[in-house]
């Protein structure tokens, strides 16, 4: 190369001072929202994204949805509801399960796919910017579409069980109440899954864990007086025994525990967004 053509080619250095931050290095809450609402399309766009993925090549497609729940259920029908004669509190057997099966599922999925969101969209997160809150916002959103399949099963099983009621309604704030649960733990193990890795291997046993706390197999009756205090301590305790309760027109709210339940979802989702902020900034440096 010439002289001349070498001389043509401005300079490129860096210069550290030329470069001024006029915004706070951490956006208020104000500010984050409506970045939230700016790339709400993405939200959705990655939501339905995984939604296909999901059941791209499958021969029964979205009919999993289904079939999952249903056969989980006969199952824990005929060993609990046979075999170990479970109270179920005059509830019919398939109708006790399915309807404490179904926001389970959700729980577990979402954890899953907001858990892992981050660390398995890390090339996305390495070239463009967007709200790193949005991953695992879309993880948590594709279970109810899951969710929406199996409660229309489950309104087929009670009319034919003659149990459906308008009680089942409060499914509609009862499933909101479940989203920003799962969306809460789910956005925690998120951001902490891209420094430790050891949570993506933690997930799975974490879940079935959790499930054998959590009333899906057995009503809180069964437990011993002097240990329900401990399964309250668990927020989805009181979410599936209200969902429960939606599905039988005699059955009893146990509002004290609905209410802990809100209580710990607030807690929960105030700490892992908290949490989220303060450690997003290093998330394109090793995710």
């Amino acid at each position: 190369m010439s002289a001349q053509s070498t001389a043509a080619i401005p300079s490129v250095a860096p210069n550290p001072r030329a470069v001024e931050y006029t915004t706070s290095g951490t956006p208020s809450l104000l500010e984050e929202a409506r970045d939230l609402w700016s790339y709400r399309e993405l939200f959705f766009f990655l939501a339905w994204r995984d939604i296909t993925i999901r059941y791209r090549q499958t021969i029964l497609g979205a009919a999993w949805a289904v079939l999952q729940p249903v056969i989980t259920m006969l199952v824990f029908t005929f060993l609990f509801g046979v075999v170990v004669k479970v109270d179920t509190g005059g509830i019919p057997g398939p109708i006790f399960y399915f309807s404490a099966l179904l926001p389970w599922l959700y729980f577990a999925a979402t954890v899953s796919n907001s858990g892992n969101s981050l660390v398995s969209n890390g090339d996305l997160i390495k070239k463009v910017y967007f709200p790193r809150l949005i991953l695992p916002g879309a993880g948590a959103l594709v279970g109810l579409v899951d969710m929406a399949i199996g409660a229309l099963m489950l309104i087929v099983m009670m009319a034919y069980y003659g149990v459906l009621s308008s009680r089942l309604l409060l499914w509609l704030p009862l499933t909101g109440l479940l989203f920003a649960f799962s969306f809460a733990v789910g956005v925690v193990l998120s951001a902490t899954n891209v420094k430790y890795r050891d949570v993506k291997h933690a997930i799975p046993f974490m879940i079935q864990i959790w499930m054998f706390l959590t009333p899906v197999i057995y009503p809180t009756t069964a437990i011993p007086p002097q240990f329900r205090w401990l399964l309250a301590l668990n927020p989805l305790s009181g979410i599936i025994e209200a969902f429960r309760a939606t599905v039988a027109p005699s059955a009893s709210f146990d509002t004290s525990g609905l209410l802990l339940s809100i209580g710990a979802t607030i807690l929960v989702l105030i700490v892992g967004m908290t949490y989220f902020r303060r450690v997003e900034g290093y998330f394109t440096d090793i995710v």
